[in-house]
């Protein structure tokens, strides 16, 4: 099945090969020898948050400073 990229590095996955594997949002994204290769990946909303935490370097102080920041209402 054909595949067609956008101008904007789109693509649009054909609808019988994601019934195929499955309802995601996300897919893992990797090249393997000059292929483009897709694995669905299913995230739980806590994996994300704990992702986005990494992403940022945040530390568990930096939370709990966040945690009473916010509770001090100001």
């Amino acid at each position: 099945m054909l595949a067609k990229m956008t101008a904007k590095n789109q693509l649009t996955l054909p609808k019988a090969l994601v019934t195929e594997v499955g309802a995601t949002d996300y897919f893992d994204v990797e090249a393997r020898n000059g292929q483009l290769v897709l694995t669905p990946v299913r995230i739980q909303r806590g994996d994300a948050v704990r992702a986005k935490l990494a992403e940022l370097n945040l530390s568990e102080r930096d939370v709990a400073d966040a945690v009473d920041w916010a509770r001090r209402g100001k």
